[in-house]
C-alpha cells in the first residue's frame, strides 16, 4: 500500500500482487490431489505464495535438478515434496510432487524432476526458435 497527500487529501494506492498460473507437469497435479487432505491445503497454499512471488515456509534449492528448482518441504509426520521451478516469467511450474518415504530423496523422483525440466526448456526453446 502506497499513500500520498496532494491538497490536503490522502490518496491511498493498493498494488494486487501480480500473480503467475501454475502449470502442472506430467502427474503431478494428480498426484497432490491424492495426498491427505490437509496436506494438500498446505502445498496449495505454498503454490500460492509462490505464484505471488513469495517464498514458500520451508524450502529449500534443488540444484541438483536443475538451476531455479526448489523443493517445497511439508512435515506433517509423513514427509511430502512439491519441486517446481518459478524462474520462467510466464508461469510457475510444477514439476513433480511425492511422498518421501526416507531421509534422501529417492533417485527416481530427482531423475523424473530433472526429465520434465528438460523436456520444459526445450519445449521452451522450440517455441522462441
Amino acid at each position: 500500500m502506497r499513500s500520498a497527500i496532494d491538497d490536503g487529501i490522502q490518496l491511498l494506492v493498493y498494488s494486487a500482487m501480480s500473480e503467475k498460473p501454475l502449470i502442472w507437469l506430467g502427474d503431478s497435479r494428480e498426484t497432490i490431489r491424492c495426498f491427505p487432505d490437509d496436506i494438500r491445503k498446505i502445498a496449495g497454499f505454498q503454490l500460492w505464495r509462490v505464484q505471488r512471488g513469495l517464498e514458500p515456509n520451508d524450502w529449500k534449492p534443488m540444484p541438483s535438478v536443475g538451476l531455479g528448482v526448489q523443493e517445497i518441504r511439508i512435515r506433517t509426520g509423513a514427509e511430502h515434496r512439491v519441486l517446481y521451478v518459478a524462474k520462467f516469467a510466464e508461469a510457475v511450474y510444477i514439476l513433480h510432487a511425492f511422498e518421501k518415504q526416507t531421509r534422501r530423496t529417492p533417485k527416481a523422483d530427482l531423475d523424473l524432476a530433472r526429465q520434465r525440466l528438460h523436456a520444459l526448456i526445450n519445449q521452451r526453446a522450440r517455441r522462441k526458435g
